[in-house]
């Protein structure tokens, strides 16, 4: 990556919640791999036809007791001081009459990407930008249904979902600053909507900005491997979080929750992949969760972690 970077070469590149597995891909080699993207400044999905059909989506989440036992070693480790933050996921069996390339084509979302008939995800958040020699993040933390009176001022004023904000907001800030010089914070709890079939959500999200250090110039690769596993989708401190998380959790993130960006020879958008469909032994699998604090309520997370189990196509 940092070659490419250093040589201006435009490419587009996965990386999987461990970054163990890179994938690089040239502009010229995008269109062979059977990957369709649609970002914010590049895209190469084809026009589509409309959708003709009436969506049917099912999921069966895991009970309440199965999703207790992975809450309760989370919340252990907080109260013994290991972290203050978690991001803990679920995955979910989902059943529905699209094809993983019709929810690409249909669902709407800043970030989407459709992986040779292996995953889909449509994500609202960006990982991090770099725009003429300056680096942006935007943690995205805490949502609710839109459709409950003073949802937004309710979830700006929360104080669990304000907490998990803060701390997610610090641990970006401290991230970038071992890859910039000047960090700061720009805009502070700003409130997304989000329009999804079966339910709207508010989300909550900060941005935080700084001059990228001369020695990281150029080198994307460098850059990334200092910054992930990504902060909003782990948790901190890092490294005794991400033992929490592979403990409690008991299944593989794989790709969910890892990262992927477009780097055009100057510029940098990426974006953290979650809202996420994976396709295994022909089963679908809706990959969800949120972050826990020590005042995180089970029937609370629970009830998030479904929440998050919808399509954006409207």
């Amino acid at each position: 990556m940092d070659e490419l970077s250093l040589q201006k070469v435009p490419y587009f590149f996965i990386i999987d919640f461990l970054a163990e597995n890179i994938e690089i891909y040239k502009e010229n080699e995008i269109e062979k791999s059977g990957l369709l993207i649609d970002f914010q400044e590049f895209s190469t999905s084809k026009n589509q036809q409309a959708l003709n059909k009436e969506v049917a989506w099912k999921s069966y989440p895991e009970t309440l007791e199965r999703f207790k036992s992975g809450f309760d070693k989370v919340q252990k480790n907080i109260r013994l001081g290991n972290s203050y933050l978690v991001n803990y996921t679920r995955k979910t069996r989902i059943e529905t009459n699209l094809t993983l390339e019709e929810i690409f084509y249909h669902s709407q979302a800043k970030y989407k990407v459709f992986y040779k008939d292996f995953f889909v995800f449509f994500s609202p958040e960006t990982f991090v930008k770099i725009i003429d020699g300056k680096i942006f993040t935007y943690p995205m933390k805490g949502t609710i249904d839109a459709s409950l009176e003073n949802a937004a001022e309710i979830l700006k004023n929360d104080k669990k979902e304000k907490a998990e904000h803060y701390t997610v907001v610090d641990l970006l800030r401290n991230d970038l600053s071992m890859v910039a010089n000047e960090v700061k914070v720009d805009q502070f709890q700003h409130i997304d909507f989000i329009k999804t079939q079966q339910k709207d959500l508010f989300a909550m999200s900060s941005e935080i900005s700084g001059n990228i250090k001369p020695e990281f110039e150029g080198k994307i690769g460098s850059l990334m491997k200092k910054l992930l596993p990504a902060g909003s989708i782990l948790g901190a401190p890092k490294p005794k979080t991400l033992e929490i998380i592979l403990d409690a959790e008991g299944y593989d993130r794989g790709y969910y929750t890892g990262v992927c960006g477009w780097f055009d020879g100057k510029n940098l958008d990426s974006c953290v992949m979650i809202r996420f469909i994976e396709k295994e032994n022909n089963t679908l699998y809706f990959k969800s969760g949120g972050g826990i604090t020590h005042m995180s309520k089970l029937e609370d997370e629970y009830q998030e972690m479904k929440n998050k189990i919808y399509v954006p196509i409207h």
